[in-house]
């Protein structure tokens, strides 16, 4: 074999072996590529997901929490669900006032009780009344009149009254210090100073002398 020849074909060789080297490298790096982009995707496909269920499911507790928000003060109309609550107290402003008529055989004392609470309220009954003496405290007892369910609207004014005897003995009786007004239907009590007469005669008879009206048993102003 000449001498060319022989380089002709180790030349040839050597293009055919770059060649099939070449041609490993680009399927080594073609399937690399191949598997990259999938795992991205998959990588990609899980943060979206991700992301997308923690907004919608934020969105949907925002949601409620306004909802919930809305619920709350819509409920705190001036009356819960369209119906009138009854007097609370606290939404009561009590006062007392004498109210006896000269020339009668006993002692009146008018309370009023005057709606402030912002909405209409419903009263019915008897109020519990106590009167602190200085030989302890005295509850009234309820004159028996009937007593008539009312709605007591925002700003006005109800009435009823206290009777007591009068003393006349000439001596100093059982002295008065203070007058309790317990609203009807409720357990929390206003303490008022007593405006009538000072003392009561000393009873040796039971039960007390004292007696309570129904709502509305005392007229406008006592």
């Amino acid at each position: 074999m000449s001498g060319n020849r022989r380089k002709a074909l180790l030349a040839s060789a050597a293009l055919v072996g770059c060649a099939m080297l070449m041609t490993a490298c680009q399927d080594s790096g073609s399937g690399t590529a191949k598997d990259a982009p999938s795992a991205d995707a998959s990588g990609s496909s899980g943060s979206s997901g991700s992301s997308g269920s923690s907004s919608a499911g934020g969105e949907k507790d925002s949601a409620a929490k306004d909802s919930g928000e809305q619920g709350t003060l819509a409920g705190t109309g001036s009356n819960e669900n369209g119906k009138i609550g009854k007097c609370r107290t606290d939404e009561l402003e009590v006062t007392a006032k004498d109210s006896t008529i000269t020339g009668d055989n006993e002692g009146t004392v008018a309370v009023e009780l005057k709606n402030g609470g912002g909405r209409d309220c419903s009263l019915s009954g008897y109020a519990g009344v106590d009167l602190k003496t200085n030989a302890g405290s005295l509850s009234a007892k309820r004159t028996g009149e009937k007593a008539e369910p009312m709605v007591l609207k925002d700003g006005k004014s109800v009435y009823f009254g206290v009777h007591y005897p009068i003393n006349t003995s000439g001596g100093s009786g059982v002295r008065i210090t203070g007058l309790v007004v317990t609203p009807p239907d409720e357990t929390k009590s206003v303490t008022l100073n007593w405006p009538g007469a000072g003392s009561l005669p000393v009873s040796d008879g039971p039960g007390s002398p004292v007696k309570v009206g129904p709502m509305g048993s005392a007229g406008q102003g006592g």
